[in-house]
């Protein structure tokens, strides 16, 4: 593994990220000084899974002893965490405290720095399901980073022991850019959730289903990526296929309700990126009613 640098690092709160991250940088060559929760057992855990350092209470003020504190807590956590670590040493001059959440600013870190570290924050724009999928998917990774110089030096020095790349944020974007990530993931995750149910009630087998959604989804970033959203915009409303956005609502009323007021506004957000023009959305809207109209008609019944 080579000589390991000098300064050591102790991971407070190894969920999911803390984990990943404490894995990659052990095997970077990191020493991993400590791993800290508030339950000894879940430390354990940890250290087992990142292969490296001592687990730790978040009560014990051996904590303050790392070079290098990475808070990877919850969002709602940091700030009470934070306060608390800080007190565990008069003085953190040459000392570094990080964070890892992507909607909070570094300078929740300002306990640390009224007390002499560098402060910072690093952000991966990354879906972590699980520590191991995090080892996998925050290689070759985009993390946002910022914060003070000593502090985002160290953050890009660690992406890029990951083969990752970082960009800078204002502070003041920390919010508008953790809403892109929260729009483009766990809403993509429960309409392909939708799509899942849907697929079933069509009699499609339950073995292929999520094969066939991950290669089309997969197929559609990749469209995306390469023409952009207008030109990798497909479907009935881009090609002005009324009829069929009619059977759609009348489709969902049958087997989804719920889904028809996500179905709408997606509706109208897609007709806003395909740019069309006004008589086109209002014959989409008219399709729409049209679809409510003969979910509502009682069904005939058909004679045997």
């Amino acid at each position: 593994m080579g000589k390991r640098p000098n300064s050591t690092v102790a991971i407070v709160g190894p969920g999911r990220l803390g984990q990943a991250m404490g894995k990659l940088l052990w095997q970077a060559g990191v020493p991993i000084k400590f791993v800290a929760a508030r339950e000894l057992a879940r430390a354990r855990n940890a250290v087992r899974f990142i292969g490296g350092g001592k687990a730790l209470s978040l009560k014990d003020r051996r904590l303050a002893d790392a070079d290098i504190i990475l808070i990877t807590t919850s969002d709602t956590a940091l700030n009470p965490v934070a306060r608390e670590l800080a007190g565990y040493r008069e003085d953190w001059s040459g000392r570094i405290a990080l964070h890892t959440c992507g909607s909070v600013p570094a300078c929740v870190l300002d306990p640390f720095r009224n007390r002499g570290a560098s402060i910072g924050a690093l952000h991966p724009y990354q879906t972590i399901p699980n520590p191991s999928a995090g080892v996998r998917n925050l290689r070759g990774g985009f993390w946002a980073v910022e914060g003070d110089r000593r502090a985002v030096a160290v953050a890009r020095r660690w992406v890029k022991m990951f083969s990752g790349t970082t960009f800078e944020l204002q502070p003041d974007a920390k919010p508008i850019y953790h809403l892109s990530a929260f729009l483009v993931c766990p809403t993509v995750v429960t309409l392909m959730d939708c799509s899942e149910r849907l697929l079933q009630q069509a009699g499609v087998p339950r073995r292929v289903i999520r094969p066939m959604l991950g290669r089309f989804v997969s197929e559609t970033v990749n469209n995306f990526v390469e023409f952009g959203a207008r030109k990798a915009l497909t479907g009935p409303a881009v090609r002005g296929d009324w009829t069929t956005l009619e059977k759609h609502v009348a489709e969902l009323q049958r087997f989804a309700p719920e889904v028809i007021p996500a179905y709408i506004e997606l509706l109208n957000l897609m007709l806003r990126v395909a740019g069309a023009s006004p008589d086109r959305s209002k014959r989409a809207r008219r399709a729409i009613s049209s679809g409510l109209r003969a979910a509502a008609r009682p069904q005939r019944n058909t004679p045997k």
